[in-house]
């Protein structure tokens, strides 16, 4: 978003005059031993009584602050008055305060608080995922499901593709992978191609396709797809009436929807068995997990 340029005059004074201000007050603060400091940058404590006002203080005391600093919230809003993460669950905790409420508990359930928590977990909570329609590889009674969520021109998921290979290998009855589409908006041809593979799927050609596309993702345009599907011995007449019909569209949008509400941020990203993956896929790390997986059902 282009700014407005400053107005001449006292303007920039006033400006730098309020910067230095707030440079010094928390350089003050920060000289204070944040266990005993009574105000913290950024946090205001009007009509909080002294009483709540130390509850307050006391738990931001003794509570991580999940920005990623290894300081207590009260710590970092001291030594880091920048940090947003705490001021905002900083004034959270005065407002739980206010409302008569657990100081400790609303700050756990906080987005920041799980979002922490979940940091360095390999497998999250399960969620549900639809299925039906998607096109898949590996039995029907297998005991892991793989959910890929992926993109045909993202560079990491072309590399993800022999690591799922190999998982399929390694696990033949154990594993089935199911691919669900979420083509990034910095990909100008990923919805076109993950169209095209949908139009594939609709006559038993979905992976041929797949394979295509990721080898030669850097290629991906209507014309270069209307070719392979011809190399692939497709219909045409029907791929084309495919292509780019609405239900086709409808199914590539409901995966990048569904993707949205399960949590996921980019691609390539992976569910097994609903619980989403948050680790590296090559086999020396990934198939330690599933075999983990396995032993548990």
């Amino acid at each position: 978003m282009r700014k407005r340029p400053p107005k001449p005059g006292r303007t920039g004074d006033n400006k730098s005059m309020l910067r230095f201000g707030t440079l010094f007050l928390a350089s003050l603060l920060s000289a204070q031993d944040w266990k005993t400091a009574a105000e913290l940058p950024g946090v205001s404590f009007t009509g909080l009584p002294a009483a709540g006002k130390g509850e307050v203080l006391q738990v931001l005391r003794t509570t991580a602050c999940p920005c990623g600093c290894p300081m207590q919230i009260a710590q970092c809003r001291v030594e880091d008055p920048g940090c947003g993460t705490s001021r905002a669950l900083a004034n959270d905790a005065v407002d739980a305060a206010k409302a008569g409420q657990d100081i400790a508990k609303t700050l756990a359930a906080s987005p920041q608080m799980k979002a922490a928590a979940n940091r360095n977990r390999i497998l999250l909570d399960p969620v549900e995922i639809r299925l039906d329609g998607a096109p898949a590889r590996g039995p029907q009674s297998a005991r892991i499901t793989l959910v890929e969520f992926s993109d045909f021109q993202c560079p990491y998921c072309i590399r993800a593709t022999s690591h799922l290979e190999a998982v399929l290998k390694a696990f033949p009855k154990d594993v089935r992978l199911v691919y669900k589409h979420f083509p990034l908006d910095s990909h100008g041809q990923a919805r076109l191609a993950a169209q095209a593979s949908l139009a594939a799927h609709q006559q038993g050609k979905f992976w041929p396709m797949h394979d295509r596309l990721y080898q030669q993702a850097r290629q991906i345009n209507r014309m270069n797809i209307l070719n392979w599907a011809k190399e692939l011995g497709l219909d045409m007449p029907k791929f084309v009436a495919a292509l780019d019909s609405p239900p086709v569209k409808a199914q590539v949008e409901g995966d990048v929807a569904e993707g949205n509400r399960i949590g996921v941020q980019g691609t390539p990203s992976v569910f097994v068995n609903g619980k989403k993956y948050q680790g590296p896929l090559d086999p020396e790390t990934f198939l330690p997990v599933l075999t983990k997986e396995l032993a548990g059902r």
